[in-house]
């Protein structure tokens, strides 16, 4: 035991159209589950992961949300404080790892806490390709169930082959001994596409770091690499890209009404 919340997951992501191509992808990918509170005691403590600077690992505050440095905590939960939602216990992080200096995660979820501990809301961070960011702010279940679904309009163009209106409908897992992060992307007539992050908690070791390090020595340009090369074989297929709006003016689609299945 690490004596950290902060693990690894070990794990993969798999995609699939349903149309209007069928194509399937599943690539091996690592994940960071990070406390934020816990950043500077791992960096200091944890061999090959450092907070703020260079490292065969680290964590640079920039790479999230506002891209400018400042802390997470304070951005996050002046979020949450314009969605009416509660504050002031942990912030968690599932996110792909920063390597030899370089990131690019798809998807970033932070689960937020309130003061007495309980899940309040999650956001979850949408990059695209173009060096553009989203969040979307969702409350949390009020049952607390391990499993989370939310739904909500897509503000944000992420794909080029998908168009704008659609819906997103999510499904996760509190990251514990396993996770799961799911999405499914649906128009007018239901289900165009599906993708999910499987993976199983390791500790945050320096041993695990080097085995993942082993395996993906340029996680960032292995992970692009990979979109570029599917949205070659979509190409391929016959599909053409969809024009790229301008993306929303408020950073953060903040918590819509509750709505039934």
């Amino acid at each position: 035991m690490t004596g950290f919340v902060s693990a690894l997951y070990a794990g993969a992501v798999v995609h699939t159209r349903l149309r209007p191509v069928r194509h399937r992808l599943r690539y091996p990918v690592p994940m960071m589950w990070l406390d934020l509170d816990e950043l500077p005691a791992l960096s200091r403590g944890t061999p090959w992961f450092s907070q703020r600077r260079f490292g065969l690992f680290s964590f640079v505050e920039r790479d999230h949300l506002a891209g400018t440095g400042e802390p997470l905590r304070r951005q996050i939960e002046t979020h949450l404080a314009k969605a009416g939602l509660e504050a002031g216990g942990p912030i968690r992080l599932l996110c792909m790892p920063r390597v030899l200096g370089f990131a690019f995660n798809p998807l970033s979820v932070f689960f937020c806490h309130a003061a007495d501990g309980r899940l309040s809301a999650v956001l979850y961070e949408v990059n695209n390709t173009f060096g553009q960011r989203h969040c979307y702010l969702m409350p949390a279940e009020p049952d607390g169930n391990a499993v989370l679904r939310h739904r909500c309009d897509k503000r944000f163009y992420v794909s080029p082959f998908m168009e704008m209106d659609m819906q997103y409908h999510f499904r996760l897992a509190v990251p514990a001994a396993r996770t799961f992060v799911a999405i499914e992307a649906r128009d007018r007539d239901g289900p165009v596409l599906s993708a999910c992050f499987t993976g199983s908690r390791q500790p945050l070791t320096a041993a695990n770091l080097l085995r993942i390090f082993a395996r993906y020595p340029i996680l960032a340009l292995q992970v692009l690499g990979g979109i570029h090369w599917e949205a070659l074989k979509l190409w391929a297929k016959g599909l053409r890209p969809v024009a790229r709006p301008a993306p929303p003016a408020d950073p953060v689609t903040l918590a819509p009404p509750r709505r039934l299945p």
